[in-house]
């Protein structure tokens, strides 16, 4: 679909992202910028960038993407659905399932099982990922909020732009750390010798930062509480990695070899066989983008945790205090 926009009666010039913020097909400054970037936005015949100043009488072309153009199909996967309504969609993503398709992964993801249950996702400007905001790993299980129109996507993509979404994950460690409420704060990129990882760099990358309290020390183990204050990939894994204290399982950034420093043959037993890691997202919040009144959701530990927390001797979710 195009659109073609001819600029009249501005008073002074504005950057073309903000600009393209008010017309209901783009919804928010993050979206322009995400369609300026992808190159289907002209000024005056010439590919756009979303520093351009807008100027009376300049001629704007979008080019957006038709959202009967997908050609995923549905799966019949359950969902654990938290909280649905015309607007959205909470679900309680279990470990081992992907977010959306990927090398591999065609068919049996998320994405695959949300539009077998819904018909009416939002597209964005992502085809292959209607409805999805944000993501967690495969892995990690948890709460993902799910858009159901544009004008949702566009609310919520800005809510995680402004570091407004609350966000509370759980994570099982290997160790105690130094102390039991730090930050940290550092650049992610992809790693120099293994492209399936991540590490802290001290010159390239994304910032991300991460805050933690310690919940919980007992056999050689520590519970924590982690806040996401930006959301990168891999983000509280390769903290915690970076400090020597990683998550328990996570063999993409741990060596099996660090069960045998558990003195319980129990626990090293229990966390041998593992097949997802100790990582998950318990607590959601945001302001719902029809109203603004803010919800939030929390999910128990899922039941392949269960038997590691008890081992462990750890609370329940519902009993952990502080917000």
């Amino acid at each position: 679909m195009t659109k073609n926009i001819l600029v009249q009666n501005l008073e002074k010039p504005i950057r073309l992202d903000k600009y393209l913020s008010q017309f209901k097909e783009v919804g928010t400054r993050s979206q322009a910028e995400r369609l300026i970037k992808s190159g289907n936005v002209l000024i005056n015949g010439n590919i756009a960038k979303s520093s351009n100043l807008v100027n009376d009488n300049d001629n704007i072309v979008l080019h957006l993407k038709i959202e009967s153009e997908s050609s995923l199909i549905p799966y019949n996967i359950p969902l654990d659905i938290v909280f649905e309504d015309e607007d959205l969609i909470v679900v309680n993503k279990p470990a081992g399932l992907v977010v959306h398709p990927s090398a591999g992964h065609a068919n049996d993801t998320l994405v695959n099982a949300l539009i077998h249950h819904a018909k009416d996702l939002s597209m964005g400007f992502e085809e292959t990922r209607p409805g999805i905001v944000h993501r967690i790993d495969r892995d990690t299980s948890g709460l993902i909020v799910i858009a159901k129109n544009n004008h949702t996507h566009s609310h919520l993509a800005e809510q995680f732009k402004e570091k407004s979404i609350f966000r509370v994950y759980y994570a099982i460690c290997f160790g105690y750390p130094k102390e039991d409420q730090f930050s940290i704060e550092s650049l992610i990129a992809r790693h120099p010798n293994d492209r399936k990882r991540f590490a802290v760099s001290e010159t390239e990358g994304k910032i991300a930062k991460t805050h933690f309290r310690v919940i919980a020390k007992e056999k050689g183990l520590s519970l924590i509480e982690c806040r996401l204050e930006t959301g990168r990939t891999h983000q509280i894994r390769v903290h915690l990695s970076s400090i020597s204290r990683p998550v328990v399982a996570d063999w993409t950034y741990v060596k099996k070899s660090a069960v045998k420093s558990l003195n319980s043959p129990n626990l090293r037993a229990l966390i041998s066989r593992m097949d997802r890691f100790a990582l998950h997202a318990a607590k959601l919040g945001f302001q719902h983008p029809k109203g603004g009144q803010s919800i939030q959701f929390q999910s128990d530990w899922p039941k392949d945790l269960v038997e590691l927390i008890k081992a462990c001797g750890f609370p329940m979710l519902n009993d952990v205090s502080g917000e």
